[in-house]
């Protein structure tokens, strides 16, 4: 078990999670709970006491612009996303006027390895080209984005990597986004 061989850590990054576009079940819609929530919930549970007695830590969830913006193919993916915003800004209150910080990041359509299945899985012809394919995504399924593409698994590393560090001592319980501006601005 992870916890038990890494007892201790400064940053924990809950990044774990799994999608689907499909009609779901009741079975389904546990395995996604299971999965993209309960394994970051447990993995806080774990961390968060001892970051809080060292009073330094960051705890950051990667949700997804899909948690506000929840896909009508893919809702029990949605409410998982969801369900990580509330959680991450829940935990954040609970270190008030500590050093320990806990954010969610929120990704949009981010170029990975079952990404071209999926949009495949979606497409009007599913022998067109990876080029092809996105384009007719971004115009069909996000056609609110604001840079018609994919996001790069390093812009979204960017924004992790300043949420981690001491940078970022005053960013705490935000949902921040990195969704090529897919997400309306939220006053």
């Amino acid at each position: 078990m992870l916890t038990a061989a890494v007892p201790k850590i400064d940053i924990l990054i809950n990044n774990l999670g799994i999608y689907e576009s499909k009609d779901f079940s009741d079975d389904d819609w546990r395995r996604f709970f299971e999965i993209n929530v309960l394994s970051g919930i447990r993995l806080s549970r774990h961390y968060l006491p001892d970051m809080l007695a060292r009073n330094w830590g960051r705890i950051i969830f990667i949700s997804s612009e899909s948690g506000v913006l929840v896909p009508p193919n893919m809702i029990h993916y949605g409410m998982t996303k969801t369900a990580q915003l509330t959680i991450s800004r829940g935990l954040a209150a609970t270190n008030k006027g500590t050093r320990v910080t806990v954010n969610t990041v929120m990704p949009g359509t981010t170029r990975s390895a079952g990404i071209e299945d999926f949009m495949r899985s979606v497409a009007s012809d599913p022998n067109l080209s990876a080029d092809a394919m996105e384009s007719e995504y971004f115009a069909k399924e996000r056609p609110r984005s604001l840079i018609q593409r994919m996001i790069e698994p390093e812009e979204i590393a960017n924004l992790v990597a300043y949420v981690a560090s001491p940078l970022s001592a005053a960013t705490n319980g935000a949902a921040l986004r990195v969704d090529g501006g897919i997400t309306p601005t939220i006053v």
